[in-house]
């Protein structure tokens, strides 16, 4: 049986090869396999590790090497400061999806009901979020995927905000009639054939999530179509897309004839959220 420190020390050097991060990755594998924070793993550098975890470290550390992304290994990402569950049949949550929340808090209402949906929720990170932060807000969340939304409503429940309504949906298709205050959505974007689909993490995430036709605009364009027959007067539009699709974007809200289109950039100073007021 190793330490703390020399089993780090190992995976680090074994991930080099495959990962910007390998340090970090070894240190939040063995967190998971240990059900400790990282302050454990400093503060017990030289506490032996049992046959047990070992065996499921270096698992986890082969499972890494080939490839596969952590939060996969591990079930579990964090967002909004909330620790979400994700399978390979979600999206693993990004920063950049950070910033459509930001914009949409700043849109609903804290103390009024309002009606919202996330289209294409994935793992439910957008609504269940929204939910979260603020509790008098109605919220429904859509996805084509099965296997998505049980993850999505694991979420929920989790996070106790069970009362969101899920559909099984092609975006609006399968949503019962009546009008929504804000839409939301971090839809598919990425074009056929972009080389960074072999990149890393993308690799093992749902395709479908990921690519959409029409240089990667196609869903946007069906989204911004749709949903200016599911707005109220003067809702609000949200579309997490491309950082290379600002222009793009913005053209299709326009063509839609939404008002006070602008795009909002996040941490990296990319362009990443495009919001479009609805005003018939």
């Amino acid at each position: 049986m190793g330490s703390i420190q020399d089993a780090l020390e190992q995976a680090a050097q074994l991930l080099s090869a495959n990962s910007d991060s390998a340090a970090l990755d070894a240190e939040v594998l063995l967190c998971s396999i240990l059900q400790k924070g990282r302050s454990y793993l400093r503060t017990w550098p030289d506490k032996a590790l049992d046959d047990q975890c070992t065996e499921l470290f270096w698992t986890a550390i082969t499972k890494r090497q080939q490839g596969l992304p952590v939060a996969y290994i591990t079930g579990h990402k964090e967002f909004w400061s909330r620790d979400f569950q994700v399978t390979p049949d979600v999206l693993i949550p990004r920063p950049d999806t950070e910033l459509l929340i930001e914009c949409a808090l700043k849109l609903i209402p804290v103390n009024q009901p309002c009606k919202i949906i996330d289209l294409g929720t994935g793992s439910g990170i957008i609504a269940v979020t929204l939910a979260a932060e603020r509790p008098l807000a109605d919220i429904t969340a859509t996805d084509i995927s099965n296997a998505a939304l049980t993850v999505a409503q694991d979420n929920a429940i989790q996070h106790g905000v069970g009362r969101i309504q899920f559909y099984v949906s092609d975006w609006f298709a399968h949503v019962p009639s009546g009008l929504f205050d804000l839409i939301a959505s971090n839809p598919p974007y990425i074009a056929e054939g972009d080389p960074h689909l072999q990149d890393s993490d993308l690799r093992f995430e749902p395709q479908t999530a990921l690519i959409a036709p029409d240089a990667g605009l196609k869903d946007i364009q069906t989204l911004a179509d749709q949903a200016r027959h599911r707005l109220q007067p003067g809702g609000h539009l949200l579309i997490e897309h491309g950082y290379n699709q600002q222009n793009a974007v913005q053209n299709i809200f326009k063509n839609f004839h939404y008002g006070n289109v602008q795009t909002y950039v996040d941490l990296a100073g990319q362009p990443r959220v495009t919001y479009g007021q609805w005003n018939p």
